[in-house]
């Protein structure tokens, strides 16, 4: 009986303390997130890309995609701008769970990632997608979706956990983690998969 008190007292302190590191990275990122319009111009092209890949008429599918040129562009421009604020924080402040454990990152650095790397990744992959012109504008709104959908991903895995960003991403935009990953360009996928393995 004992043991079973002890194995509930250390149960509820373990989920304490991750639901205040999870408030912590929560408000950090809200933060750094506060001066940018990034969720507005992803509702946006989200919106416009499946109106346009629904979209019968092809002159008019086109011209959906070319009335997104700018949103695109600013999408891209903001988010390296949030990388590189982010960039300027300390290590530790940054660390986002592989594993949802207190201290784990002070006890194996290797159980989490640096949140200001897969924010640059992102960055990076949007930019390389606004930039390509060799890419369909369906083929290119697709990569466009899955480099937004994974980063998504990523602040939702840094701000709670990789579990709880798969489930909102499946809910929010019927799409699995593996989808996304299978959507972004080689380039991303490659730096993403670098990025959490060290």
């Amino acid at each position: 009986m004992e043991f079973l008190s002890l194995l509930l007292i250390l149960a509820t302190g373990i989920h304490w303390l991750n639901g205040r590191g999870q408030r912590q990275r929560t408000a950090l990122l809200a933060e750094h997130l506060r001066p940018y319009q990034i969720e507005k111009h992803m509702e946006q092209l989200s919106s416009a890309y499946m109106r346009a890949l629904g979209e019968n008429d092809p002159e008019r599918q086109s011209q959906i995609w070319q009335l997104q040129a700018n949103a695109e562009q600013q999408l891209a421009q903001e988010f390296q701008a949030l990388a590189r604020d982010f960039a300027q924080l300390p290590a530790q402040a940054t660390r986002g769970f592989k594993v949802a454990l207190p201290w784990i990152d002070q006890l194996t650095p290797k159980a989490t990632f640096d949140m200001r790397r897969a924010l640059q990744v992102h960055a990076d992959g949007l930019a390389r997608c606004v930039s390509d012109t060799h890419l369909s504008p369906k083929a290119r709104s697709f990569r466009m979706m899955g480099e937004m959908f994974l980063m998504q991903h990523s602040c939702h895995w840094f701000c709670k956990s990789k579990t709880t960003a798969s489930a909102r991403m499946l809910a929010q935009h019927k799409t699995h983690y593996e989808q996304a990953l299978d959507a972004v360009s080689p380039e991303t996928r490659r730096a993403y998969e670098a990025m959490l393995t060290h």
